[in-house]
């Protein structure tokens, strides 16, 4: 049976909305919705934390996640990308626990309506698809569509592929499906971090994970949190 890890990353400094990741959300720390989902979908491995910040650490611990290390602050800032928190992640595992997935899932508390049975899913497509990863995406809606952008190229509009205006999609049963990275689950197998030529999360292969609108929330600004307010209790309604 395959092995995922699943990390979790909750870096302290949080500025969009201070101490956003243990921010009670209707309730319960934000972290906590991310922790159960991934605890209750039943096929992770492993379930760790990956922060700088000992009172996230504290709240994640009690919530049934593992910390086995603290971030150092030299890949906990800013500008920091996920690569080399999870790079770091993964290979301090193997250091000190001798510990090696076939897969890593990210998975950022910052996407609390995460469900699951989305988490399930994503790893049973890379099973049974042998991609080299699974990415959460979301229906791009039709009004936003790149087949109906246009840019500005020397004053003149155009279309974003180059083609005059006039060759515009007008119908909508002509516009193809097109799609967007939402954030809630990256999913591939673990030697890509550690690819000699190109270190990364896709691999060439790479599987849609299609999410409803309903479950569509990442937590950025004060905005989002109601935003979050209001998505959970349509789903959790209140008797």
């Amino acid at each position: 049976m395959s092995k995922v890890l699943g990390v979790i990353t909750a870096r302290g400094g949080s500025k969009g909305v201070p101490g956003k990741n243990i921010k009670l959300l209707s309730g319960k720390p934000l972290i906590a919705y991310t922790i159960a989902a991934a605890k209750n979908s039943g096929i992770l491995d492993r379930l760790i934390l990956s922060t700088d910040d000992s009172s996230i650490a504290a709240v994640a611990k009690k919530c049934g996640c593992e910390v086995p290390f603290m971030r150092p602050k030299e890949i906990a800032q800013d500008e920091t990308s996920h690569l080399p928190v999870i790079q770091h992640a993964v290979q301090w595992l193997k250091d000190n626990e001798n510990y090696w997935p076939d897969y890593v899932m990210i998975l950022q508390p910052t996407s609390p309506l995460r469900q699951a049975f989305h988490i399930k899913e994503a790893a049973d497509l890379i099973v049974k698809s042998g991609a080299d990863s699974v990415l959460s995406v979301a229906e791009i809606p039709e009004n936003f569509s790149p087949y109906k952008a246009m840019v500005v190229e020397n004053g003149e509009l155009r279309l974003f592929n180059g083609n005059p205006v006039r060759k515009r999609m007008a119908r909508r049963q002509d516009l193809g499906k097109t799609y967007w990275s939402i954030g809630s689950i990256y999913l591939f197998r673990t030697e890509l971090l550690f690819d000699k030529n190109e270190p990364n999360f896709y691999g060439d292969k790479v599987m849609p994970y299609v999410i409803e609108d309903k479950y569509l929330v990442d937590i950025n600004v004060p905005e989002d949190w109601e935003k979050a307010e209001r998505a959970l209790n349509n789903l959790n309604p209140k008797p």
